[in-house]
């Protein structure tokens, strides 16, 4: 199988990132700031790189979605290695405007963490896709926890 077509397990790597309720913050990058000191790191890594490269993304363009959803990532893979590759939910504890394509503010990011550009796409495309559910988006609304999260992205991805 070549990297291309390599699959990923969205709910694996949630697991792995972890889920954060009631980040606080009144801007993307006070969010991020908060963010990068919660989650464990791989060896190597500081929160102020996590930190420094979702703010350099969110300011050549807004990640936010629509729906009240954003998908901050870095412009270039952060993790060295694959097996450190993760995607965080976050649960914010107020939404905040992030110049979304339907205007919404935001109420629920999705941090992407991946080793290379091929997983990072196939994240983006797999996730869009649970996007287009509106009961996957019910139940981002709800802050469903990763149990729910789990079991509706083994049924739908």
């Amino acid at each position: 199988m070549s990297d291309f077509e390599t699959t990923v397990d969205i709910a694996e790597l949630i697991h792995r990132g972890g889920i954060f309720f009631d980040v606080e913050g009144e801007t993307p990058q006070e969010i991020y700031k908060n963010f990068s000191t919660m989650i464990s790191l791989p060896e190597g890594m500081t929160s102020e790189q996590i930190e420094s490269a979702l703010c350099a993304r969110e300011a050549v363009l807004s990640t936010a979605v629509g729906n009240g959803i954003a998908l901050p990532h870095a412009r270039a893979p952060i993790m060295k290695e694959e097996v450190s590759q993760r995607i965080c939910v976050l649960y914010l504890k107020k939404p905040i405007p992030m110049k979304a394509p339907d205007e919404r503010d935001v109420h629920v990011m999705f941090v992407l963490l991946t080793h290379n550009s091929q997983i990072h796409l196939k994240v983006l495309s797999v996730l869009a896709g649970l996007f287009r559910s509106v009961r996957f988006r019910k139940a981002l609304e709800n802050n469903a926890g990763e149990a729910e999260l789990s079991s509706l992205i083994r049924e739908l991805a």
